[in-house]
């Protein structure tokens, strides 16, 4: 993909700070037509811009979207549970045995095992079935004048915009999510124009409708990512029962060696294998839950969506393809904290000397931290989880 010029950068930069700042104070077509100028700035025929004259004012349903949050926050088990049926992996096999020469093609190029990959397509958009059914541009032209985060979707607009005028997708089937990712990767503007692959080798990049371009693309950015093609995600294991649980969470990371002299085994008791990787322990459920292992491209999936739930979701949903069973210590019953609940959970502790920042109902680094301290304090295993159990001690 071509770059942008350093002092059309610059120029650019200029422009959307200073447009960012009052993009509320103008009307929609007002902010148009700066927007306009400064594609042109950028290069952009004025024929891809008439794409400009068809949207509409801020489409309300997007920034619903957008300000929405949700009555509970939900557990891994309801999380891995909606994404991870006997369907999906059922269907992936057969997916598989299907585009197999497609993807060790992909596979050679790129370094990304053909398991993990149509895990991603299938975690993204259900094998292609759930793209999002916005216009990209509408979606984030509505986004870009809202002034929250003006100055990120104005980027990825933009970006937008050269991908259409390069001639990759036309305007009005440049379709995604209210959020602007598109295609069957999910992919914002930005990691289709630094990433995509023109796998078919027509011309042009379409991961909406191109399983060649939908797969190198996917191939191209984790390798940049930092994938590693000998490796697997990660595991599932079991801690020992004096482990120390400050030492949770991808910031603490060990040799497999170390973890092993800690105690930590496979499920079935018998000792983790012994490779020189790095790993650490993740718990998606606190400590009542399952316990992980997570390798490196267990963090350059996290890198594609900066969740555990979903890294975790993509590396198993990989390993059942392949026949592996389903996680041995799901827990049972878990309850899910509703927003009110962390909000309060987060008022207790700083109440009791633990700063978990200004309550606002997610559970952040601070919120973990604290809610470490606290666990400490009381002598429950410092998982950082947020949990019924551990609102009714701070209530009590």
């Amino acid at each position: 993909m071509r770059s942008v010029p350093t002092h059309l950068f610059f120029f650019c930069l200029f422009l959307t700070l200073s447009f960012s700042l009052s993009a509320q104070e103008r009307s929609f077509d007002d902010w148009l037509r700066d927007l306009r100028v400064e594609a042109i700035s950028l290069g952009i025929r004025e024929s891809t811009l008439e794409a400009l004259d068809e949207l509409e004012a801020p489409l309300e349903r997007v920034l619903e979207l957008d300000n929405s949050q949700p009555e509970f926050v939900q557990t891994f088990t309801r999380y891995l549970s909606l994404r991870i049926t006997a369907n999906q992996v059922s269907r992936g096999q057969t997916l598989l045995q299907q585009h197999a020469e497609l993807l060790e093609e992909v596979r050679q190029s790129y370094g990304v095992q053909p398991h993990y990959l149509v895990a991603f397509w299938a975690v993204e958009s259900n094998y292609g079935r759930a793209t999002g059914g916005f216009s990209v541009l509408q979606a984030l032209a509505t986004l870009a004048y809202d002034p929250r985060r003006s100055a990120f979707f104005r980027r990825e607009l933009l970006t937008a915009l050269q991908i259409i005028d390069e001639g990759h997708i036309a305007a009005a089937n440049m379709s995604g999510s209210w959020a602007g990712a598109m295609g069957q990767l999910q992919f914002l503007p930005s990691v289709f124009y630094e990433y995509g692959v023109d796998g078919d080798e027509d011309g042009r990049i379409d991961i909406w409708n191109s399983l060649p371009d939908i797969f190198h693309s996917a191939g191209n950015f984790l390798n940049n990512l930092g994938w590693r093609g000998d490796e697997r995600w990660g595991r599932e294991v079991l801690l020992p029962e004096n482990f120390d649980y400050s030492q949770v969470g991808t910031r603490t990371q060990k040799p497999l060696q170390d973890w092993q002299d800690l105690g930590i085994a496979l499920v079935d008791g018998s000792p983790i294998p012994i490779a020189n990787m790095n790993a650490s322990v993740v718990l998606p459920a606190g400590a009542a839950g399952p316990a992980f292992l997570a390798y490196q491209n267990f963090r350059a999936t996290m890198g594609y969506n900066p969740s555990t739930f979903y890294a975790l979701t993509v590396g198993h949903l990989a390993d059942r393809y392949t026949g592996a069973g389903p996680i041995q210590r799901m827990p049972e019953n878990e309850q899910a904290m509703s927003v009110a609940d962390v909000r309060e959970l987060q008022a207790l502790l700083n109440a009791a000397g633990f700063d978990s920042g200004e309550p606002d109902g997610r559970v952040g680094r601070q919120t973990r931290a604290a809610i470490r301290a606290y666990q400490e304090s009381i002598n429950f295993p410092m998982d950082g989880y947020a949990s019924a159990q551990l609102l009714d001690s701070l209530r009590n």
